[in-house]
């Protein structure tokens, strides 16, 4: 039941095989490939399809479902969900931006601050501490 065929892996990747599924299944859902509502392939039958252990796909679905880009229906599959009032393609970037950064080992806050610095400089009135570079000085208000 595979919804869209192709999922594959690259073994030869830096990235882990589970990052690289999810990934795709992230791209497809913010590509409309894959509409809410979609039904995802079951963990067995994209695993097999993609080359990759069981408990790749059942790790690859466990972050997508934390992430909230697909849910879970017991017995019934798991689904592309529904996106709340945060544009997909900005979803799907911060879920990007979370991955590289734990790849990278950057911890949490340090990956929050550069957000928070990136933010304050697409601003129309530029960094709010209004210093060029470095930490913020406040709380983020965003």
């Amino acid at each position: 039941m595979d919804p869209e065929p192709g999922y594959r892996i690259d073994p030869g990747s830096a990235t882990p095989p589970y990052e690289q599924l999810r990934a795709e299944i992230v791209r497809r859902a913010v590509d409309g490939e894959l509409s809410v509502g979609a039904r995802l392939p079951t963990v067995r039958a994209l695993a097999e399809q993609a080359g990759v252990a069981v408990n790749t796909v059942a790790r690859a679905y466990r972050e997508l479902e934390g992430d909230g880009v697909i849910e879970t229906r017991g017995r019934a599959g798991s689904f592309v969900a529904a996106q709340d009032d945060v544009p997909a393609s900005l979803r799907a970037a911060a879920v990007a931006y979370a991955g590289l950064a734990g790849r990278l080992g950057v911890p949490a806050a340090e990956a929050r601050r550069v957000v928070d610095e990136a933010l304050a400089a697409g601003q129309p009135t530029g960094r709010p501490s209004g210093r060029p570079t470095g930490r913020p000085t406040g709380r983020p208000t965003g």
